[in-house]
């Protein structure tokens, strides 16, 4: 069940390339095997966190203080593109990530991103580009805040921005709820509407069940 989300006040960090896709965020080989859930946080961004000999890039953005407590990213265009490969979201969940704002994403990242209870907030990209510009005025310092139950961004100078988001998903976010669950929350009115068209096309179901 992914985690309940409702306003995070927290260190963010901008990585601000273009067209980071789900290779980027974790490569495939760390998917392999079948215990990979838990394991996945140190190898996020593994080939910008680390160097060829293993050791950490001191370059990379998340290898420095404070971002390494960050728990919101500010990414640049059509992040988490490529492959469908919802390891991806496991990865960044993992390293303690709980919201990404960019300007765009790849679709099936963003609709990952809903299932694990990551919350993935679009907006212009001039508003993305004005909070990277603050985060790196105050060396990380400035905390960003987002508020999924009114809907808005405060940055670190407290700039306020509104952000939109599709009703169901909010919804699920803030009670925790992944597709599946949210479904199963309107159990009796299927049940009832099944119930009602057993009896008006009789014919439909005993064809089911015959066959």
């Amino acid at each position: 069940m992914p985690k309940p989300f409702n306003k995070v006040t927290a260190v963010a960090a901008p990585i601000m390339r273009g067209n980071i896709d789900t290779d980027v965020i974790i490569r495939i080989e760390r998917l392999v095997g079948n215990s990979v859930r838990g394991t996945l946080g140190k190898w996020a961004f593994g080939s910008l966190r680390y160097l060829a000999d293993g050791a950490e890039n001191p370059d990379f953005i998340l290898n420095r203080e404070p971002y390494r407590q960050a728990e919101i990213l500010v990414t640049g265009p059509n992040f988490g593109c490529g492959s469908s490969r919802e390891g991806a979201v496991w990865s960044l969940q993992e390293l303690g990530i709980r919201a990404i704002i960019g300007s765009g994403f790849g679709d099936i990242f963003f609709s990952n991103c809903f299932q694990n209870g990551i919350l993935p907030v679009v907006v212009d990209k001039e508003i993305v580009d004005s909070l990277a510009a603050e985060i790196e005025a105050t060396q990380g310092a400035g905390r960003i805040s987002i508020d999924l139950e009114a809907q808005t961004i405060v940055s670190p100078s407290g700039t306020q921005h509104a952000f939109e988001i599709d009703p169901r998903r909010r919804e699920g976010l803030l009670q925790g709820l992944d597709e599946v669950e949210m479904t199963l929350q309107r159990d009796g009115d299927i049940r009832a509407f099944q119930t009602a068209d057993r009896s008006a096309r009789p014919w439909i179901h005993f064809a089911r069940t015959s066959a």
